[in-house]
């Protein structure tokens, strides 16, 4: 059974005017969320993401659908048996929502005080936690005297008190540099690992679900246009919003403007080759260039990883007899995917090379 099930679920608010009509959040949601996944929910700003962790979590009523969490539908719940709920749940937030007046050990510390620990308890987790995440130095330290990165880890380490069997990220990394979003990252990565929590990240960020996600669900206007494994979204998107999503992360076919780019800088023909887990290794493509004796440059694209598997797309710029062309373009077509986007056109005026991922 999922740890999270959400089962045609819609939140509507009243209109925002007198003559206006109410405001869909979320429209209409089916998705299954695994326990011991990290499941990413990704889409830009108003997409409806953020509702959907306030639903998640127990902070608002749905409007219509099934939301079951751990195995309990609490749309059906009252106020009081929420709390329990929200208990299995901890969160995570993008300006870290620490008490500035409270020690790092006295935040971590405050949900196991709400839950009635003992302070002997307290002590051994907090010490515990601040471990986990390396801060035990700064357990007498206040908010203002930490760096973001390690205001996120005392929140991690927060939320991460009572032992929840979910974790929701909202946004997590948002506010961090690129070193220090990659660290927190590492560190959910072992949350996950190394302790089975099953992690819901929220972002608007690509990057983040490649680095961190199994699973991920893209959202737009309310509703789910698109979910499944990580890198089958990644490397074949279905729809126009996972297609934007996954262009800020990797190049594709380039697009019309950027082919007459190329075409003003580089003479040849434009070849765009793909690859997938499992196709044929782009150094193999290369091989059969140099054998047909073809010269070639890389022009555009490149290659990702996800967990290993590789995927992506780089244009070559090949130059040489044109029957000889065909000839190893049609020997490749048998184990790649090949895409001619442009022919043999004069070099134009030098310039700055660009477009290479």
């Amino acid at each position: 059974m999922p740890i999270v099930s959400l089962q045609g679920v819609t939140k509507t608010y009243p209109p925002t005017t007198r003559d206006g009509a109410p405001v869909v959040a979320v429209d209409d949601v089916t998705l299954d969320i695994e326990q011991g996944d990290v499941f990413g929910i990704i889409g830009y700003s108003g997409a409806g993401k953020s509702t959907l962790v306030r639903l998640i979590n127990a902070l608002e009523p749905t409007t219509r659908g099934r939301l079951i969490v751990d195995g309990v539908d609490i749309t059906t719940l009252r106020e009081r048996d929420l709390r329990r709920i929200r208990g299995g749940i901890g969160m995570i937030f993008q300006q870290f929502n620490l008490f500035s007046a409270k020690t790092v050990k006295a935040n971590i510390a405050y949900p196991l005080r709400l839950a009635g620990w003992s302070k002997a308890d307290i002590d051994a987790r907090v010490a515990e936690l601040l471990a986990f995440v390396g801060l035990s130095d700064k357990a007498r330290a206040f908010p203002e005297q930490l760096s973001g990165g390690q205001k996120q880890r005392v929140g991690i380490a927060r939320a991460l008190a009572t032992r929840p069997a979910i974790l929701l990220a909202d946004e997590a990394t948002s506010a961090l540099d690129p070193q220090t979003t990659h660290e927190v990252l590492e560190l959910l990565a072992r949350v996950n690992r190394e302790q089975g929590i099953t992690i819901i990240v929220i972002t608007h960020e690509m990057d983040v679900i490649q680095t961190l996600a199994t699973r991920v669900a893209v959202m737009e206007c309310g509703r789910v246009v698109e979910q499944g494994d990580v890198f089958e979204v990644f490397s074949d998107p279905q729809n126009p919003a996972s297609q934007r999503f996954v262009g800020t992360v990797v190049k594709g076919v380039p697009t019309p403007a950027e082919q007459a780019s190329l075409r003003a800088r580089h003479d040849g023909r434009l070849v765009t080759f793909s690859f997938r887990d499992g196709d044929s290794s782009q150094a193999q493509v290369f091989l059969d260039l140099a054998e047909a004796g073809l010269e070639f440059e890389l022009v555009f694209g490149g290659i990702n990883d996800i967990r290993g598997r590789a995927f992506g797309h780089l244009t070559l710029a090949i130059r040489g007899d044109s029957p000889a062309i065909d000839a190893a373009l049609a020997r490749i077509r048998a184990h790649a995917t090949v895409t001619e986007i442009g022919s043999d056109a004069p070099a134009g005026p030098a310039a700055a090379e660009g477009g290479v991922a």
